[in-house]
């Protein structure tokens, strides 16, 4: 599926509890009355099966490494079970299971634990901060706290740390730096969390460009500025509903899949799991944001991972400096990019990495393969847009508070945007749509980003 990377999740009483860390994986199936499920770990791994919990959890980490793939281990809660509730005691530092002292104590026993473990690359101190104790003070004393023990007992890993109100702020790092001992530049990173129904029905109930505008414009003030400022942040949380049917989530993520195109972020998505052996007393439950199957055999959604796929290879690498260069022209809704047909007359969609042979200067957008140079012009109602001599393109805006709309007007002053014709393929023009209050109409269809790809060496 591409991915490199996986955020493997563990409960902190698994590093500090004895007599939890020792249960054989055997032990705890039959504890929790998870027969049937105990018998198909039998078939297929038995080597796990009575090995105690821990001791599983090592042979995961090293079984993804074997497979040249990396891990993020996360501190996700501290009683073992489903995550994450306002009042389930584990959000913040005082709560009933959320011992800052024990806390500290595990994540050294997980840091010493994986110490040259080279897969293991980062550690993340708590999975999404919550809860009526939350405040900026105590944040900044045991996040710091839990940084240096990491880095105390392992210096090779990446420290990575998440914000207040279930990791969607991280606003008050603008203003008060985070005082660390060992070298901040290379060892610190931060997480932000965002999901569609973090903000309610807002993109089902509002109109999608004016919430994508607004929201997009909350995630850089609470999070997005960091980037800015030269500092990593990982979009370490996000995904979608992969049945296809929930338009709030849909809206969304053509959204968020735009933001991080354009912004270049590493990221990790909820979820891998296809199903759960037990969560929240039910057995077998299906996790409609997994991308695998229930049966974990394949892909929910093909179609979803593609739009996935889009955004697995940087676009600019680790230098954000911007230059006006070459462009990807990204459509989040199916995750392809603009390119030419074979005769370099047409646009069109298409799969594979996106290439950067666009540029978008002086309002032309501009296509240039090495050998063929020409610029996208506008034919009218319904038609192609071709590439045409440049002295007589067309002059194309970015419209709607998404800035996700790419617009021509017309010689008798129809405004028109880049949309995907019926065929799925073909780019074509269209009156712009879904420019006003109307909740009803998606834009999705005629939603593109222009994203820069300018990698300076």
């Amino acid at each position: 599926m591409g991915f490199n990377c996986v955020r493997l999740t563990w409960p902190l009483f698994l590093a500090t509890d004895p007599s939890l860390a020792s249960l054989t994986v055997r032990q705890s199936f039959d504890g929790l009355g998870l027969g049937p499920a105990l018998a198909g770990i039998q078939a297929n791994n038995p080597t796990l099966v009575d090995l105690p919990l821990i001791q599983a959890f090592q042979a995961v980490v090293e079984n993804l490494g074997a497979n040249d793939v990396m891990v993020i281990l996360d501190n996700h809660i501290s009683t073992p079970g489903w995550c994450c509730g306002r009042g389930d005691g584990n959000g913040f530092f005082g709560d009933e299971f959320f011992d800052p002292d024990l806390w500290i104590q595990g994540l050294t026993n997980m840091a010493t634990l994986f110490k040259g473990h080279r897969n293991v690359v980062g550690m993340s101190l708590r999975n999404e901060l919550r809860g009526q104790r939350q405040n900026v003070d105590d944040w900044y004393t045991y996040m710091q706290m839990g940084a240096e023990a990491v880095h105390a007992a392992n210096g090779d890993v990446l420290v990575i740390l998440s914000g207040l109100s279930f990791d969607s702020d991280l606003s008050f790092v603008a203003n008060r730096e985070v005082n660390i001992s060992f070298p901040f530049a290379s060892k610190l990173v931060f997480e932000v969390h965002w999901y569609g129904f973090t903000d309610g029905k807002a993109w089902v109930e509002g109109n999608a460009n004016d919430v994508c505008g607004r929201i997009v414009g909350r995630v850089n003030r609470q999070a997005g500025f960091l980037l800015d400022r030269n500092f990593p942040l990982i979009l370490s949380e996000f995904g979608l509903d992969l049945r296809g049917t929930n338009t709030n989530d849909n809206r969304y993520f053509s959204c968020a899949l735009a933001y991080a195109a354009a912004q270049d972020m590493d990221w990790a998505l909820w979820a891998l799991t296809g199903s759960y052996y037990l969560r929240s007393g039910v057995v077998d439950h299906d996790e409609m944001y997994g991308v695998l199957s229930f049966d974990w055999s394949g892909s929910k959604s093909d179609a979803q991972m593609a739009r996935i796929r889009s955004i697995q290879q940087p676009f600019q690498g680790p230098n954000r400096k911007q230059l006006p260069g070459r462009l990807t022209i990204l459509h989040p809704l199916t995750g392809l990019c603009v390119s030419t047909d074979d005769s370099f007359q047409r646009l069109e969609l298409s799969g594979g990495r996106c290439a950067d042979q666009w540029s978008y200067v002086r309002q032309t957008l501009s296509f240039n393969n090495g050998s063929f140079f020409s610029c996208a012009t506008a034919g009218g109602v319904g038609m192609e847009v071709r590439l045409e001599e440049c002295d007589t393109a067309s002059k194309w805006t970015l419209l709607s508070a998404s800035q996700l709309h790419v617009s021509t007007q017309m010689d008798d002053g129809t405004s028109l945007c880049l949309e995907v014709a019926g065929d799925g393929r073909t780019v074509v023009t269209n009156p712009c749509r879904c420019l006003s209050s109307d909740s009803s109409c998606d834009p999705q269809g005629q939603w593109f980003k222009l994203v820069n790809t300018d990698q300076l060496t």
